[in-house]
C-alpha cells in the first residue's frame, strides 16, 4: 500500500481510481462499511481504491480549540485503512486555505487534477467545501461535470443508534469500553512513550507501564480496565503483546493530580519498557476509579483487580 502525505507526493503517472474521502477518526465499522464499498466498486472496475483523509481533524481549523479527543494516531489510521484493502492512503493537510475552498474547487483540487477520480463513494452524510456547502447530491453533480460517478453509502446503525466516532467517544467518556469495541470492530487503543511515573506499582507488587499519550488522545474513563499492553516496533506494528489490567485515574489514594494511563502486564516483573512506545487495548471495565483508607487496602484491590483481568482476558496463567 502507497501512502502519500499531500496530493503532491501522487505519482505523476496515477491513473484512474475509485476515491473515498472522510476524516475516518477510529475507522470504525461504519467507516468500514462505506471503504468496503469502495473496495468493490474499484474491484469491479479493475482500478485502485484511494482512500482520502484529513490532518489535523478539520474542527481544529474550522472551530480552532474545539478538537474532539482523538480515537487513533494518524499512523494507525492510515494502518487500518490499508488492512482494509485500500491501495494507497492520502493524508490531506487541512489549513486554513484548504478550509476556505468551495466545493467546485475542493473537487477539482482534491479528487480531479491530481487523483483522477473515475468514481467517489462517500458517508450518506458527507458534506465538503467551505461551511460544509457540498452534500452527496452537488458531489453528484460535479462528477458529470469532472467526468466521475458518485454513490454515498447509508450509514451504519445498531439498535436504531447511528454508528459515529461522537458516539464512540461519548462511550469511551463513560467508561464503556466493550460498547465501543463494538462499535470499532476491535478495542479502543491508547498509545504512548512509556515514561517514568511515581514507580508506586512496583513497590506494591504489581510493576506498570506508564504510558505518556499524545494530546486529545481520547481517554476512557477514570477506573480499572481488562485488556492488553503492546510493545510498538518504530513503524507501529506489533511486536509483542500481554493481558493486562490497565488504570486510568489521578491515584486518589496517593492525593494524585495528575491523570495517568498505567498497564500491567499479568505477572510479569520483568519488563524494561522505559522509553519504548507501547499501547494499551481496553477490552472491559473492571470497576470505577476509589480511594482507599490504606496501602493495604489498596493492594489488596488491585491482586482482586488482577485476578478479574485474567478472568475476562481468558488468561489462564
Amino acid at each position: 500500500m502507497q501512502r502519500w502525505q499531500g496530493l503532491q507526493e501522487v505519482p505523476p503517472d496515477w491513473g484512474a481510481c475509485v476515491v473515498t474521502v472522510g476524516v475516518f477518526d477510529g475507522v470504525h465499522l461504519g467507516h468500514q462499511r462505506i471503504v468496503a464499498q469502495a473496495t468493490q466498486a474499484a474491484a469491479e472496475r479493475g482500478q485502485p481504491v484511494v482512500a482520502v483523509t484529513f490532518d489535523p481533524h478539520p474542527d481544529e481549523v474550522v472551530r480552532p480549540g474545539s478538537h474532539p479527543p482523538f480515537l487513533c494516531t494518524v499512523r494507525r489510521r492510515g494502518q487500518l485503512l490499508a488492512g482494509l484493502g485500500v491501495s494507497a492512503v492520502c493524508m490531506l493537510p487541512f489549513t486554513y486555505e484548504f478550509s476556505q475552498l468551495g466545493p467546485d474547487e475542493f473537487v477539482r483540487a482534491g479528487l480531479v487534477d491530481r487523483l483522477h477520480a473515475a468514481h467517489v463513494v462517500v458517508g450518506e452524510n458527507f458534506r465538503f467545501g467551505h461551511r460544509a456547502a457540498g452534500d452527496v447530491a452537488l458531489l453528484a453533480d460535479l462528477g458529470e461535470k469532472y467526468d466521475f460517478t458518485a454513490e454515498g453509502v447509508p450509514l451504519l446503525t445498531e439498535g436504531g443508534v447511528t454508528i459515529s466516532s461522537t458516539g464512540i467517544r461519548e462511550l469511551l467518556a463513560a467508561g464503556d469500553v466493550a460498547g465501543a469495541a463494538r462499535d470499532l470492530g476491535r478495542p479502543h487503543r491508547v498509545e504512548g512513550i512509556v515514561v517514568r511515573g511515581h514507580q508506586r506499582g512496583r513497590t506494591l507488587g504489581f510493576p506498570t507501564a506508564n504510558l505518556e499519550s499524545l494530546p486529545h488522545t481520547a481517554i476512557p474513563a477514570d477506573g480499572v480496565y481488562a485488556g492488553s499492553l503492546i510493545s510498538l516496533d518504530a513503524d507501529g506494528e506489533e511486536r509483542e503483546r500481554w493481558p493486562a489490567a490497565i488504570s486510568v485515574g489521578t491515584n486518589p489514594t496517593f492525593d494524585g493530580q495528575e491523570r495517568t494511563v498505567e498497564a500491567y502486564a499479568l505477572d510479569r516483573d520483568d519488563l524494561d519498557l522505559y522509553g519504548r512506545h507501547m499501547a494499551a487495548d481496553f477490552e472491559s471495565r473492571i470497576r470505577g476509579q476509589a480511594r482507599f483508607d490504606s496501602v493495604e487496602e489498596l493492594v489488596a484491590q488491585m491482586a482482586r483487580d488482577v485476578e478479574d483481568a485474567r478472568q475476562l482476558t481468558g488468561d489462564g496463567s
